[in-house]
């Protein structure tokens, strides 16, 4: 198996309310996910996560606290991967899907109705709306929380 480092950033609207989700392109039909990809060589997770950020949205992001650290394992694809989904906040740009041909839409969503992409127990949905992370630490570094 194939280890594989995903990286999602929950970004929420003013209101705190509505989360920003990403419409995928897939093989068996398009589905919701938070934005976000796969680590690349070298890559920290704070560097993926904003370029993920960027290349699906337009926006131009900070990252926070780390919100959850899941795994799951995809037999057909041999890979063990590694979710990070971490609390992110907008600092500038404007809605913009640059790769067309992967992402379908970019939507505000409220959270009651987004929870169910987020692949989350029941149990933390309470935690995405109270907004709740941990601290996520680089080289010794706590680089924010949230």
């Amino acid at each position: 198996m194939k280890r594989i480092d995903v990286v999602y950033v929950m970004l929420r609207d003013d209101s705190g309310e509505n989360l920003l989700m990403v419409k995928n392109y897939g093989e068996n039909g398009s589905y919701y996910t938070l934005p976000g990809g796969a680590v690349e060589a070298g890559e920290t997770l704070q560097e993926a996560a904003i370029r993920e950020a960027k290349e699906e949205t337009g926006l131009d992001v900070s990252i926070g606290g780390l919100f959850s650290v899941s795994e799951d394992f995809f037999e057909e694809r041999g890979h063990h991967a590694i979710f990070f989904i971490f609390a992110g906040q907008i600092l500038d740009g404007e809605i913009a899907i640059a790769f067309p041909e992967e992402i379908e839409e970019v939507t505000w969503m409220p959270i009651q109705h987004a929870a169910q992409y987020l692949h989350i127990p029941e149990k933390a949905e309470e935690r995405v709306r109270a907004n709740c992370s941990v601290p996520y630490i680089l080289k010794g570094q706590v680089i924010q929380t949230s």
